[in-house]
């Protein structure tokens, strides 16, 4: 989706009371889109994140299952399809600490990390790096946002 950027000029001439407005389109702002993933165990914390981001004007894409009810193999083809469609840039990864274990990625959510970083998109972890994926999300170049947003590029 894209959205136009209008410049909005006023010029008053000399000492007359003439004034000349107008407003012209000077650029078009394609909105970029994001790909939310994580367990559906803490779904409340990623349609908080995609609110958040919305509202910074991304244009936000969450796991269908936040919103219906779908088998696992249904579910994961059509989230594999938002993660490697060439129009979503980026993947942010909602990382929390689940179980008691701060950080966690689980086996779907690393999977869809791979598929990023297969894909050449901007992956970013919502909080810190897991541990025990270290050696491939530093080589992958995952980044880390330590619940920060606005470090989104």
């Amino acid at each position: 989706m894209s959205k136009f950027i209008l410049a909005f000029c006023s010029v008053k001439i000399g000492n007359s009371d003439i004034i000349i407005s107008s407003k012209c389109i000077v650029g078009r702002y394609k909105m970029k889109n994001i790909v939310l993933c994580g367990s559906m165990k803490v779904k409340d914390k990623i349609l908080e994140v995609a609110e958040a981001l919305e509202k910074d004007g991304y244009n936000v894409l969450v796991p269908k299952e936040c919103f219906e009810d779908l088998d696992k193999n249904s579910a994961s083809r059509i989230h594999f399809d938002k993660i490697c469609n060439l129009d979503n840039e980026i993947i942010l990864i909602v990382n929390v600490t689940k179980n008691g274990i701060e950080n966690y990625i689980g086996p779907n959510s690393f999977a869809e990390i791979a598929f990023g970083f297969y894909f050449h998109k901007r992956v970013y972890l919502l909080n810190n790096i897991y541990k025990p994926y270290e050696d491939e999300l530093v080589g992958w170049k995952v980044t880390p946002l330590k619940g920060n947003l606005k470090l989104i590029k």
